[in-house]
């Protein structure tokens, strides 16, 4: 990033923090990817709150982001573990902010599983949730009862552009891992589980690449939606897993089990949008096959009289080549600091909320200030 884009968009993110600032201001976590224009949004979350710690997702990581922000702020070590029971959760919290007005701001439903717990037993207060991703949402959303408001940006319209240019960024990450090991796209069936605004977004940029593009989900609303735009519509998922030479998983929880991939053809390649943790149930497969790099972020598995190829281990392809989607982003980072002052602010009940429209203008008209140039 060139000094003048940086100085841009620290300016936009300091409007955006003094717009949305807390007041007074909570103690706060930030689970974030750290990729290279992160550290920028993590200093207006400073600004907003009172950062305690960053907690950076394990495999979306940036060197330089990391030292950036490592000298400025805490930033601990993040997994599933730290926050799948109430003992953990509570030790680790209270270590950083006990007895604090504390907003946790999650991407991927991490906080989830110990949530309960946290709020009756940490010895400050949870003033609640923001929640930046499908996934995440889901998780909160399927628990029995909320005990904190959540406020989630994962559905906003100003997520929309992001979701679409993720989408661009899968198939050509995708698409750069076939071409390394001389194979192309054009000439493969490819199956796109999961017809959300990412699956779509695939969806539709693999068609006009000129590929053969089947789709399945399990609402069939959006199976519908599918057919109205011209996909094929897999009626039964077990056959078309076996006809795809392609598979991309994009429906933000389990796509495939253990078994599943018994079905694949041979040569098939795997591919996914997020962690392998939430998309994959590969804890199993070394029993069954052996596995071996095929070049660079490629593995192949093989047993007996059948091979396929897993892509980047089976997390987030696009985040090999930076995961960029250009300014958009930053849209959706603002919405999350509007969250963070709604709740600071108190009132709102344990369900799920989201930003209001007036926000949601005011960071897209400031946004537009900035970067319609």
């Amino acid at each position: 990033m060139e000094a003048f884009e940086r100085a841009r968009l620290d300016s936009f993110f300091g409007q955006t923090a003094r717009e949305f600032a807390c007041d007074p201001a909570p103690a706060s976590f930030l689970i974030t990817h750290l990729l290279p224009e992160r550290p920028s949004f993590v200093r207006a979350v400073a600004q907003a709150t009172r950062l305690r710690a960053v907690l950076p997702k394990p495999k979306s990581i940036t060197r330089d982001a990391y030292r950036e922000v490592v000298a400025a702020f805490d930033c601990d070590d993040l997994s599933r573990d730290l926050f799948a029971t109430g003992d953990n959760a509570l030790a680790y919290l209270e270590s950083r902010a006990g007895g604090e007005d504390v907003i946790l701001l999650d991407v991927g439903g991490y906080f989830a599983p110990a949530l309960t717990e946290i709020c009756e037993r940490f010895s400050g207060r949870i003033l609640g949730i923001v929640e930046d991703t499908e996934n995440g949402h889901r998780r909160y959303a399927d628990l029995p009862k909320l005990p904190c408001p959540v406020v989630s940006v994962a559905r906003s319209p100003l997520k929309d552009p992001e979701d679409f240019l993720v989408g661009q960024s899968v198939v050509f990450s995708t698409e750069a891992l076939l071409r390394s090991r001389g194979d192309i796209l054009h000439g493969r069936r490819a199956l796109v589980l999961g017809f959300g605004k990412l699956g779509s977004s695939i969806a539709r940029l693999l068609h006009a690449k000129g590929v053969h593009v089947t789709v399945y989900d399990i609402d069939p609303v959006r199976r519908t939606q599918a057919l109205s735009q011209g996909f094929a519509v897999a009626t039964d998922r077990e056959a078309a897993l076996g006809q795809a030479g392609l598979v991309l998983c994009a429906t933000g929880t389990l796509s495939l089990r253990g078994e599943d991939f018994g079905l694949l053809r041979n040569g098939a390649y795997i591919a996914t949008v997020t962690s392998s943790e939430d998309e994959l149930d590969l804890e199993h497969l070394p029993d069954v096959y052996h596995c071996e790099p095929s070049g660079e972020h490629v593995t192949r598995y093989e047993t007996t009289g059948h091979y396929w190829y897993l892509l980047n281990q089976g997390n987030a392809v696009n985040f090999l080549h930076g995961a960029s989607v250009g300014p958009f982003i930053f849209l959706v980072q603002s919405e999350i600091i509007a969250a963070a002052q709604m709740l600071s602010r108190g009132g709102l009940d344990a369900v799920m909320h989201e930003v209001s429209p007036a926000d949601r203008a005011t960071i897209a008209a400031t946004w537009l200030r900035y970067y319609n140039k």
